[in-house]
C-alpha cells in the first residue's frame, strides 16, 4: 500500500514558546507533517534544553519535545529580529505561543497586528488563565492549572494532602486542546472560507474540562468529590491491590458481567449470583466488603498468577508499569511506541512513538530536537536575506 502524504504536509507552524505546553502542541503538529519553525532566543534558547537528565550538555527531554522542528534564533528585543518574525508570519498557517498575556502585544506582535499581516493566520495562545478575565495577567504554570482546575483536589488519599501526578499533565492537556483548536480553526478557514482566528487555551480550563461530573454533582446535590486514593469513586470495584511478591495490580471489574466473572474466578459464585450486587449501585454500597475480599485474594498470590487468572476470566487487570516494564512489553514493541532515534554523536536511543495511529497518513519521527539555531541561516535565506545580510544581523545581535 502506498501511503499518502502526511495530513499536515504544507502547513507551516511558528512556535513562540518555551518549556512544555506550547512546544508539546507544536510537537504533535510536526509529527503529522507540519513544518515547525521554533523561534528561540540566541541567549541559550528554550530552558527545556537544560531540564532533567542531560546527555553531553543537552536534555534528553529536549530531543523528544523538539523533534521534527527547525530552530531559528531571533532576538525579539531587536527591531530586525521582530521584522524577521513578521516576515515569517506572512507565510505561516499557525502560530503557537505560550507567553503571559500582553507580552507579544508589548513587542508589537499582538493578534491585531499579526492578523493584518496575514488574515488567514490561526494563533493558538496558551496561558495560565486565558487572554481575558481578572486573572489574565497572573503567572500560571501547569501546577497552578491542575490545582485551580480541580485535578489536584481529588488526587491522593483522604487522610493526606493532595498530590500531583508524576508528569506535567496540566501542560500536556492544554497542549492537546490547543492542537485540536488549531485544527478546527484551520478547517474553518479552508473549508468554510473563513479567516484565521485566535485559539485561546487557559491551563486551568484545559484541566477543568476533564473533570467529568464534578460540576453537575455539586450544583444539583451540593456534593464535593474528595480524594479516594486508588479507588474509582462511585464505580465499584476498581482499585489497586498488592500481590504477595510486592507488586501492584489494578483490577477493574465495574461492569456487571465482568464482576460476575471476577467473583467466579475468586471462587465466590455466591457473590456472582447475589442480586444485591448485580448493579454498580449495589456493589458500591458494599465497596468495603468487596475490596477487602479482592485485596486478600490478590495478596495471597504472586503477580503472574493474579494476572493469568484474571486474564482467563476476562477481567481487565494490569500491574502498574515502570518504564522498564514498558521496554520489556511486546505490546509497546508491536505498536511502535518505542522508536529508535540518533543523538548528535551518533548514539542510538529510544524515544516515545507517535499518537494517534492513522492508517493512511501516519505521523513519524523524522529528527530529534535540533541544536540551537541549527536552521537560522537556511530560514533567513528563504526569507530573502543574503550572506552579507545574515552576517550583519548576527553582528547586531538580531539573530
Amino acid at each position: 500500500m502506498t501511503l499518502a502524504a502526511k495530513p499536515l504536509a504544507g502547513v507551516t507552524v511558528l512556535e513562540l514558546g518555551t518549556l512544555i505546553a506550547g512546544p508539546f502542541c507544536t510537537r504533535i503538529l510536526g509529527e503529522f507533517g507540519a513544518r515547525v519553525i521554533k523561534i528561540e532566543s540566541p541567549d541559550g534558547g528554550d530552558p527545556l534544553r537544560q531540564w532533567r537528565k542531560m546527555y553531553e550538555g543537552t536534555s534528553l527531554w529536549w530531543y523528544v519535545q523538539a523533534r521534527n522542528k527547525e530552530s531559528l534564533t531571533v532576538n525579539l528585543k531587536h527591531p530586525e529580529g521582530l521584522e524577521i518574525v513578521r516576515k515569517l508570519v506572512r507565510e505561516a498557517d499557525i502560530l503557537v505561543e505560550n507567553f503571559r498575556p500582553g507580552v507579544l502585544e508589548k513587542l508589537g506582535l499582538g493578534w491585531e497586528v499579526l492578523s493584518e499581516l496575514n488574515p488567514g493566520l490561526v494563533m493558538a495562545r496558551l496561558s495560565g488563565f486565558g487572554q481575558t478575565g481578572p486573572y489574565r495577567d497572573q503567572p500560571g504554570f501547569g501546577a497552578i492549572g491542575e490545582s485551580m482546575g480541580g485535578l489536584r483536589y481529588v488526587t491522593g488519599f483522604a487522610d493526606r494532602p493532595p498530590v500531583k501526578t508524576g508528569v506535567s499533565i496540566g501542560d500536556s492537556i492544554a497542549a492537546l486542546w490547543a492542537a485540536l483548536g488549531a485544527m478546527m480553526a484551520l478547517r474553518h478557514r479552508e473549508v468554510n472560507g473563513g479567516r484565521g482566528q485566535v485559539v485561546d487555551v487557559a491551563l486551568y480550563e484545559a484541566v477543568f474540562a476533564m473533570m467529568e461530573s464534578l460540576v453537575p454533582e455539586f450544583d444539583v446535590f451540593g456534593f464535593v468529590r474528595e480524594r479516594t486514593g486508588n479507588v474509582m469513586p462511585g464505580i465499584t470495584p476498581s482499585n489497586t491491590h498488592t500481590t504477595r511478591d510486592g507488586r501492584h495490580v489494578i483490577v477493574g471489574a465495574n461492569g456487571d458481567a465482568i464482576f460476575q466473572r471476577l467473583m467466579r474466578a475468586l471462587d465466590r459464585p455466591d457473590l456472582a449470583e447475589d442480586p444485591s450486587l448485580a448493579t454498580n449501585a449495589g456493589r458500591d454500597a458494599r465497596a468495603t466488603e468487596l475490596y477487602e475480599l479482592i485485596g486478600a485474594w490478590v495478596a495471597n498470590h504472586e503477580m503472574e498468577v493474579v494476572l493469568q487468572v484474571l486474564k482467563r476470566a476476562g477481567v481487565p487487570a494490569s500491574h502498574i508499569y515502570s518504564v522498564g516494564d514498558m521496554f520489556a512489553d511486546p505490546q509497546f514493541e508491536a505498536r511502535e511506541m518505542l522508536q529508535w532515534a540518533q543523538l548528535p554523536d551518533g548514539k542510538s536511543f529510544r524515544v516515545p512513538g507517535v499518537v494517534p495511529k492513522l492508517g493512511e497518513t501516519p505521523g513519524a519521527v523524522q529528527s530529534p530536537g535540533p541544536a540551537l539555531g541549527a536552521h537560522t541561516r537556511d530560514i533567513l535565506m528563504e526569507l530573502g536575506y543574503d550572506e552579507a545580510a545574515i552576517g550583519r544581523l548576527q553582528e547586531q545581535g538580531a539573530v
